[in-house]
């Protein structure tokens, strides 16, 4: 996780408006913000092959993929994040410009700067979100496939997806190939 900005601790509303007139993304974090850094060729294209597949598999629902520069509410308005991937079946979020508060699947390709984070205080904010589902973790330098599935209201099992097993998203109806996660990613 990036340091901490040096700017005032704001409130959600006045990080909002802030973010709208900023050329970078920032996250919030109870009352902070932190820059985004640039990804690798290999985070994007991962991101870009899970978000293909999806919006091609969700094509006639009421689901639609969403990626990187769509910002997510989370922990009760106490944090905003950018996930790589998310997927909302709301139909006010498909109706919202700023940031989405439903959904179902988000998904993060970590990098070695920002692992830890992902899968300790920004998955703990995501949890707190009642609508989730599916959370799903890519390694890309081990190619591993980490997916949690929400149980019972705070309980969630982990599912480590094997090289050649696909990711089952059940909530989605929705099945990825491994090899489609990861192509073109070498």
């Amino acid at each position: 996780m990036a340091l901490p900005q040096p700017t005032p601790a704001f409130t959600a509303a006045d990080y909002l408006r802030w973010e709208a007139e900023q050329l970078d993304k920032h996250e919030y974090l109870r009352g902070e913000t932190f820059a985004m850094g640039g990804a690798s060729r290999r985070h994007v294209t991962i991101s870009l092959n899970v978000a293909s597949a999806l919006d091609d598999a969700l094509e006639g629902t009421p689901c639609r993929a969403y990626m990187a520069d769509m910002k997510v509410q989370a922990a009760a308005d106490e944090a905003y994040f950018y996930p790589d991937v998310l997927v909302t079946c709301d139909p006010a979020d498909h109706r919202a410009d700023q940031f989405m508060r439903a959904p179902k699947l988000i998904v993060e390709v970590l990098s070695p700067a920002t692992a830890a984070y992902d899968r300790g205080e920004k998955f703990a904010a995501y949890r707190r979100i009642a609508s989730l589902t599916d959370f799903v973790l890519i390694d890309p330098d081990h190619r591993r496939i980490e997916h949690y599935r929400r149980i019972q209201d705070s309980r969630w099992e982990l599912q480590e997806v094997e090289p050649e097993q696909a990711l089952l998203l059940q909530s989605l109806d929705v099945s990825i190939a491994w090899q489609r996660v990861f192509r073109n990613a070498d």
